[in-house]
This record gives C-alpha cells, sequence and structure tokens, in this order.
C-alpha cells in the first residue's frame, strides 16, 4: 500500500509525467500535445498556475491545481504558485454570471498570507524545510511586478500587443457579455493582466507552462499568443477537469457551505467526513486526481468497491490520505478519533467543541447546574428531555433492554442519575438509544429549556 503524504518525507518520483496525468484523468486540453512532451523531455522546465485570493484559504476545488503543481515538482521541474494579488483586486469573471465584489487592500493581504501557507503542504519550496533541490518551488505575487507600472505605460508596452478580437474570441468573455449583469471594463481588463503575468513570468523565470483548470483556458491561451506577440518565445498551456460530482456539480460543497482546506473554517473532522462520504460513483476519480495513491492500489480499491460497496474502503483510503496531507498526522488522528465516536467508541479526551461538532445535527435539551447538583437527573427524566423516549415507561424498557448509553457507556441501571461527574469538566453529555439515535444534554447558565 501507498505511504500517506508527509511534509518530511518525498514521494516516489513520477518518470512518465503526462502518462501520469493522462491515467489519472487529469489532461482536459494541452495547446500543443506533442510540443509539450519533447519540452518536458529536454530537461527541468517551469511551470505556473494561479489562484485568487478572493478568500483567506483555499477550497477543496483548488486542490486540483495545487495537486497539479506537485506532480510537475515530484517529476523534477520547477513550480511556480502564482497568487494573484493585482488580478484579485479585479476578480476573474471566467464562469461567472455577476462581478465580485472588489477587495480592500488589507483584505486582500489578508488573503494572501492565508492562502500561501497552505501552499506549503502541498509543495517543497526553495530554502525552506531543508529542500535542495533545484526544483523548489517559488511563491510569487504579481502585485509585485504590477504595483509600479502605470496606466500609460501598461497600454504602451503590454495593451498594443493584445488584439481586442483576441480577448473577443473567448468563451468566458462572450457569455458574460450576453449575460444580463453584463461585463464591466474591470474585468474586460483581467484577461490582459493575467496574459502578462505568463510574459513576465516567461522573461524572469523562464517559464514556459501555465497550467489551470479547464474554465482558465481563454485566460492561458491569451497568454500564449501575448508571449508570442511581446517575445517571440513559444508557450505552452495545459488545463485539468474541474472537481464535479459525476452528474456534473462541482465538488466541495455542503450544506454548511464549502469545503476549506484552513482547519478554522472546516474542521479536520468535517473535512475527513466529507471525503468518506463520497459517493461510489466519484470516489475512484478523486483517488486519481487528487491523491498519489499509485495504479496497482488504485485498482485494488477499485475492485473492492466494486464488490463491496458497503465497505467503503476506497473512501476511507481518500479520507485519510487527503486529510494527512492537509491536516497533518495529528489531523487525521483527530477527525479517525472523532469519527469512532460517532459509532460508540470511547469519549476519551475530546473537547465541549468537538462533542458539539460530531454531534451538531442530533437533538439537544439544555439543563442547568441546578438539575445536576444534589442527586442528579434521572436518567429516565433525561432521555424524555432530549425525545430519545417519548415517556416514562418507554425509557425504563429501553434501559432494561441494554439500549441506552450516556457517554458512549451502557447504562444498567434505570435509577441512574446524571452528576457533574458525568460531563468530566465539559458542558455536554452524550445519550445515545440503540446503535444510532443520538442526543445532546448541554449544561447551560440561567433557565434550561
Amino acid at each position: 500500500m501507498s505511504q500517506s503524504p508527509s511534509t518530511n518525507a518525498t514521494p516516489p518520483a513520477i518518470v512518465d509525467l503526462l502518462g501520469e496525468l493522462r491515467w489519472r484523468g487529469l489532461l482536459n486540453q494541452t495547446t500543443d500535445e506533442e510540443g509539450l512532451e519533447k519540452l518536458l523531455s529536454s530537461g527541468m522546465q517551469t511551470i505556473y498556475i494561479g489562484f485568487d485570493p478572493t478568500a483567506t484559504s483555499l477550497h477543496v476545488g483548488g486542490m486540483m491545481q495545487l495537486m497539479m503543481l506537485r506532480r510537475f515538482q515530484r517529476a523534477g521541474h520547477r513550480p511556480i504558485a502564482l497568487v494573484g494579488g493585482a488580478t484579485g483586486m479585479i476578480g476573474d469573471p471566467s464562469g461567472k454570471s455577476e462581478e465580485r465584489n472588489l477587495l480592500s487592500a488589507e483584505q486582500l493581504q489578508k488573503n494572501v498570507d492565508g492562502v500561501a501557507a497552505q501552499m506549503r503542504r502541498f509543495l517543497s519550496f526553495d530554502g525552506e524545510d531543508g529542500f535542495e533541490g533545484e526544483n523548489g518551488a517559488l511563491l510569487l505575487n504579481n502585485f509585485d511586478w504590477m504595483k509600479g507600472y502605470s496606466y500609460l505605460e501598461f497600454l504602451r508596452d503590454v495593451g498594443k500587443n493584445f488584439p481586442v478580437g483576441t480577448m473577443m474570441g473567448k468563451e468566458s468573455v462572450r457569455s458574460r457579455l450576453n449575460s444580463e449583469a453584463g461585463l464591466s471594463y474591470t474585468e474586460f481588463s483581467y484577461m490582459l493582466l493575467q496574459a502578462y503575468d505568463f510574459v513576465h513570468l516567461s522573461r524572469e523565470h523562464g517559464c514556459r507552462i501555465q497550467g489551470g483548470g479547464s474554465d482558465q483556458w481563454g485566460n492561458i491561451t491569451a497568454g500564449i499568443d501575448l508571449g508570442r506577440r511581446m517575445t517571440g518565445e513559444q508557450l505552452f498551456g495545459l488545463t485539468a477537469p474541474l472537481l464535479t460530482t459525476s452528474d456534473g456539480r462541482k465538488m466541495g460543497k455542503t450544506e454548511n457551505g464549502a469545503v476549506w482546506l484552513d482547519p478554522e473554517r472546516t474542521s479536520p473532522y468535517a473535512f475527513y467526513q466529507y471525503w468518506v462520504n463520497v459517493a461510489d460513483d466519484d470516489v475512484m476519480r478523486c483517488i486519481a486526481q487528487l491523491t498519489e495513491i499509485e495504479k496497482d492500489e488504485y485498482d485494488e480499491l477499485a475492485e473492492r468497491t466494486e464488490k463491496s460497496p458497503g465497505e467503503r474502503a476506497a473512501q476511507k483510503r481518500l479520507a485519510q490520505w487527503i486529510t494527512t496531507l492537509v491536516h497533518g498526522e495529528e489531523g487525521v488522528e483527530s477527525a479517525q478519533r472523532a469519527t469512532q465516536i460517532l459509532f460508540g467508541g470511547e469519549l476519551g479526551n475530546t473537547t465541549d467543541s468537538q462533542l458539539r461538532e460530531i454531534f451538531a445535527d442530533v437533538p439537544s435539551c439544555n439543563i442547568t447546574q441546578d438539575q445536576i447538583d444534589g442527586d442528579g437527573l434521572w436518567i429516565v427524566e433525561a432521555l424524555q428531555l432530549v425525545k430519545l423516549c417519548s415517556s416514562g415507561g418507554e425509557a425504563r424498557r429501553s434501559v432494561k433492554e441494554n439500549s441506552i448509553y450516556l457517554n458512549n457507556n451502557r447504562v444498567t441501571d434505570e435509577q441512574k442519575r446524571i452528576t457533574a461527574s458525568d460531563f468530566d469538566g465539559r458542558s455536554v453529555v452524550v445519550l445515545r438509544r440503540g446503535k444510532r439515535k443520538y442526543a445532546l444534554l448541554k449544561l447551560v447558565a440561567g433557565t434550561a429549556n
């Protein structure tokens, strides 16, 4: 079995990079596949992918592009992760039905810092963490070279090389021009700014390849055209498909919103659970596109999923691999511990916040300190309060049938009283009836509900 990702271990090097991308379903479009293959076989090349810092965190959709850069680095090439400090002030119109809100300089910098920190989980950066390879990743911000450009200088040096017809021919522009929202001049300029990024990186860093999602095809080819006009150099582009479900919906969305890489926005437990619950129709594609699990193990997992889908072996392996990469060993251990609790494991040193998150969707009832002082709260009454049982008689029968649990420990005495010791320093206790009917008692100040 392939090992889990680690910031301290180098995964097996990729020998045939384009072959690797093909079997993983990651080659959506290339501008010149034969020429790109020759270029990659001629020695170390530099590839860049841009990331718009629209929030302080990337969400799981951004993993496709980070993994693309990671695969290039494993094949001996130099990745550039470009954070769009300048283009982020405008917002890419590609795939958007209306204009984004413009960000303040202060918020943009916070977003850039947050996104940059997450990229370090995926790439080995030049001069960091003891990485000594020639292909150390670079983290760049296009604001650094755009901030010195005046409007007139940019029009003179760059704009004159960019035919409007080229821009108008891009689907991302046409679709917005024909929409009700239209396209502002600010957004119209986005393609030119991104195209110039490619030219700048080819001049300053010898970067001849730009990658991105399939929605970036128009921007990528615009950069290649601008590079030909300004420098005469042949540049290359390739895209990966967007991360979608089998029915075409974008992945990374839940009832609670986007699934983020930032543990403060999406906890390791919620992150892990998202991947554990990926549909059978989607799981093998996710393993191919988002992990470094090798083909032999991939085939084994595919066979197990087909023969025993209820085992969810592929989903568990996917969740373990990705959570380890994004949140480290500690994060995946915490997530797996929380999952065990959901299926009856011991609470151990699980915190209040973790318990509330694990059981966020179960019924609950607030009680006060007065109710657990003295003799405490009778288990029969507690089961009725949280509506696990509809009557005292049903509660007593459930205890006699050994189907009632307090903090995942079976209750055998119908006279059991819940006291402060059962809270064990926390403000919640977990009640369970049968295998999966859970409820929480929450200790609050003031009046109970």
